[in-house]
């Protein structure tokens, strides 16, 4: 297992009592999203942010990483691609361990948060975790293998998926199909429409994410 580098905002009000664990998509690194701890953290006073690079260079983008190689942007092959993809999700999987023990909270109170490719990680270890994560918010993302998840499902976080309808990366109809696969197999999922929005994150999609996380990291007592 590798270890992941990544930045990290503290909490707005100091000791930390939550974590949201940011994943990037392909090609960027986790201060493309460790920026979105300014607005979340204004709402969310007791939470620590934290945002790893992928574990591999970015073939599609040298000064980018990857979670693992996309065939029909970078010519690797589906093989190549989903080996990547298990050693990645084994990397993310100490990682969340790793990050949740250093700042002393529980799986309960933490919530995974990807956009594209980060998405796809986060829905891919998420559900294969012993310990249920707060929730899974997922911008612009889908749902790899759903085949696979009715067998190796073993813990059920709900689930908030954000697509804009004008996304030409990763097609709005990836938004219904992952809800579908997940809904199938016993996962509470809630979606949103950007409307107008391409491959990104819009306020109103942040605006939906917010309340949704606040929720499910509101501290006891």
């Amino acid at each position: 297992m590798r270890e992941l580098e990544f930045g990290r905002r503290a909490a707005a009000s100091g000791p930390g009592r939550s974590l949201v664990i940011l994943l990037h998509g392909y090609g960027a690194d986790g201060n493309d999203l460790l920026g979105l701890a300014g607005p979340l953290g204004a709402h969310l006073p007791h939470t620590v942010f934290v945002a790893p690079n992928a574990p591999s260079a970015c073939s599609g983008n040298p000064f980018g990483y990857e979670w693992f190689p996309i065939p029909w942007l970078d010519g690797s092959s589906e093989a190549e691609s989903h080996a990547a993809m298990i050693a990645a999700a084994e990397d993310l999987d100490g990682f969340i361990d790793a990050q949740m023990a250093a700042e002393n909270v529980d799986a309960g109170q933490t919530v995974l948060l990807g956009f594209s490719q980060g998405t796809m990680m986060s829905l891919h270890v998420a559900p294969r975790r012993k310990k249920v994560v707060a929730g899974v918010v997922g911008f612009s993302g889908r749902l790899l293998a759903p085949e696979l998840l009715a067998a190796q499902t073993i813990s059920r976080p709900p689930v908030l998926l954000i697509h804009g309808d004008q996304d030409d990366m990763v097609p709005i109809a990836s938004l219904a199909e992952a809800a579908d696969g997940l809904t199938a197999v016993g996962f509470s999922v809630f979606t949103h429409v950007s409307k107008g929005t391409a491959h990104g994150i819009a306020p109103d999609g942040l605006g939906v994410a917010l309340p949704f996380m606040r929720d499910r990291l509101a501290a006891p007592g």
